[in-house]
């Protein structure tokens, strides 16, 4: 029996493959039809969205009736850590969103200094309802399930570990999958997400999971709210809860505060103060740093 979450994945590609096909039938350029910013930026999995949670915007600047796309580069540094993740990622019809990111995880002070850890991830979003920016009239949000798998590429430093299984993880390879609901009130010049997402992921995969504590599905929040202070200036705060499976990794829940530049359809740059927690008990001391990610596209 196929699982429920490939069955999704699944039938979003199919969805992508015929939106691909339909426009691809139009070679039209891309029209750059909706609002500065509200493709959302880079998210740190790849997806559209803020920076730690994925919003049910798509990604890019096309409209329903073309496409938009972009690439970005994104780093996060605290006292002990550095994580860097870059990808690409395209939206069809503004219904379909397709992504692939590969992150670089860092021990660069403390306990795990010299400790890296790499992981791939290919996301699919597929938009169910509603219009975050033409229905103003209604108070319904725009809704999109998202479905990311990632593949943990390997660990090297502290003694050569070669897989996280070997720091405790069930598995070096899983699946999330989330549902988002975004609302933007122009009047007010708000933005509002939540995030439900199904996981069993350590620190979003980087540890690998499951593990002792736990290796089942669990129900994880996350949470986003954002001011627009100018049509190309948004700032606001995220927080997303995440599971405990690990005995050496007491995971504590991220948050941050963000503020992003839109100068144009063509750039975006995202600067935040971001909180992550401890990573292992190895290195306990509470991981708060800086974000930055640059993106472009179309």
């Amino acid at each position: 029996m196929i699982p429920a979450s490939l069955r999704t994945l699944l039938a979003a590609s199919v969805l992508a493959l015929s939106c691909g096909a339909a426009l691809a039938a139009d070679p039209a350029s891309p029209d750059l039809g909706k609002l500065l910013a509200t493709g959302g930026v880079s998210q740190v999995e790849g997806a559209g969205g803020g920076g730690l949670t994925p919003w049910a915007l798509i990604t890019g600047y096309g409209s329903r009736d073309s496409y938009g796309g972009n690439v970005h580069a994104t780093a996060i540094r605290t006292q002990d850590h550095a994580l860097y993740t870059y990808g690409f990622a395209m939206g069809l019809a503004d219904r379909v969103e397709v992504s692939l990111a590969r992150q670089s995880f860092r021990g660069d002070g403390g306990a795990l200094d010299g400790l890296r850890i790499g992981q791939d991830i290919a996301g699919i979003k597929l938009k169910l309802a509603g219009d975050a920016v033409l229905e103003q009239d209604s108070l319904l949000p725009q809704i999109a399930v998202g479905v990311m798998a990632k593949r943990n590429t390997g660990v090297s430093g502290l003694g050569a570990v070669g897989n996280v299984k070997q720091l405790g993880a069930a598995s070096d390879h899983g699946v999330d999958v989330y549902l988002s609901a975004t609302k933007i009130l122009l009047d007010r010049s708000l933005l509002l997400n939540g995030t439900l997402r199904a996981t069993r992921a350590n620190q979003m995969g980087l540890l690998g999971f499951g593990g002792e504590r736990g290796n089942h599905y669990q129900p994880m929040l996350e949470a986003s709210a954002a001011y627009l202070f100018s049509p190309s200036v948004v700032a606001g705060v995220e927080y997303r809860m995440k599971p405990r499976n690990l005995a050496v990794d007491n995971e504590k829940d991220y948050y941050d505060a963000f503020i992003a530049w839109f100068p144009s359809k063509h750039l975006s740059v995202t600067a935040a103060w971001v909180a992550l927690g401890d990573i292992t008990v190895l290195n306990p001391t509470r991981q708060k740093g800086f974000y930055l990610s640059l993106q472009a596209g179309f």
